[in-house]
């Protein structure tokens, strides 16, 4: 009869078998490739616009010298491509701990109902103050958005043999009753619907860093929740039982990283409005590049998630002039093509 190790390193070495660990170098390869993608595509930024900016303009608006009027839309472009990077770094990290939370590559931080929480917000507070709600949106979307995820929570109830099965159910029930309340609120209000449908969309112009300032908290914490439970997420990839017997206090790293998945995702809806598509094609993308280990993910997710969404703004600013596309419209675009490679190819569910 054939036995079965059972030592810890055998136990170890099976463990990073299950995860998909890659060689840690080529993963920082990886991620030094990453962080020189963001920092082109940021300075890039920088120049694209309404019409073609050479070096010597930009240089020269950045001085304080040169044309006024391009001093003043270049000096715009900075604080949105700032606000791009930290929105799409967000949004690519909650995906990360919703695929890994519910072990469901389609997984997306709109299962907890915080894009549709926001929005019916948004459009409550429109109705009652009969106008936009301006700087103020961002409270009002943030404190959706979470009281929305709270609510999932309590639907759903304490966790049982289901595991994650209950949660993903209250969330899909919750979402449906709030987007039948936010449909029912813009089609019998024009007003309404006038105010909420440029809020919707998600877009980068015209966002200041003072109103960054104000969701930070909720950004910072949840990444630091997100870092530190990424370890957590490893052993729950290899089911709730054996996790159990590696010493995981499951409920805990569950609940944690949903809130940290929560705020992330919260704070980033309510600086620019919904973002579809990001928060589940980049974690793919991220799978793809480095492996399952969430150790690497999470700063793989920061770095390509914010390239991902400065890219969808360039190409917005460029593809549509003399004007724009919000954002919004393109991550679709910008995304969906990256992730059908990455699923055609069996890396992006694989690792």
């Amino acid at each position: 009869m054939t036995s079965v190790s059972t030592t810890p390193a055998a136990a170890r070495d099976s463990r990073r078998g299950r995860l998909g660990v890659r060689s840690a170098p080529i993963n920082l390869l990886i991620l030094v490739g990453l962080a020189l993608l963001l920092a082109a595509l940021s300075v890039l930024s920088l120049f694209a616009g309404s019409r073609v900016t050479g070096i010597a303009e930009v240089v020269q608006a950045l001085t304080g010298a040169g044309d006024p009027h391009l001093q003043l839309v270049v000096t715009e472009r900075i604080p949105r491509t700032i606000i791009g990077a930290v929105v799409g770094a967000s949004l690519a990290v909650s995906g990360v701990i919703v695929q890994g939370v519910t072990r469901n590559p389609l997984g997306d931080p709109g299962l907890l109902g915080v894009s549709v929480g926001a929005s019916a917000a948004v459009v409550t507070a429109t109705a009652i103050t009969g106008t936009a709600i301006g700087a103020g949106t961002v409270w009002v979307a943030l404190v959706g958005a979470l009281v929305t995820v709270i609510l999932v929570v309590l639907v759903a109830g304490r966790p049982t043999g289901g595991g994650i099965v209950p949660l993903l159910l209250a969330g899909a029930v919750v979402s449906a009753v709030l987007g039948t309340y936010i449909q029912a609120m813009i089609l019998t209000r024009p007003a309404v619907f006038d105010s909420f449908r440029f809020w919707v969309i998600g877009s980068l112009a015209g966002r200041r860093l003072d109103t960054l300032a104000e969701v930070a908290p909720a950004l910072i914490l949840g990444l630091v929740l997100a870092l530190i439970l990424a370890s957590g997420l490893n052993a729950l990839a290899l089911g709730d039982d054996l996790a159990h017997s590696l010493g995981v206090s499951v409920p805990r790293v569950r609940a944690g990283a949903l809130l940290a998945a929560a705020l992330l995702c919260a704070g980033a809806t309510a600086l620019v409005g919904p973002i579809a598509f990001l928060g589940l094609a980049v974690p793919h993308l991220v799978r793809a590049l480095v492996g399952t280990d969430h150790r690497w993910q999470m700063p793989a997710a920061i770095l390509l998630g914010a390239s991902v969404l400065i890219a969808a703004d360039i190409v917005g600013r460029v593809i549509a002039r003399p004007g724009e596309l919000m954002v919004g419209v393109v991550t679709a675009f910008v995304g969906a093509p990256f992730l059908l490679i990455a699923v055609r190819a069996g890396r992006a569910v694989r690792g």
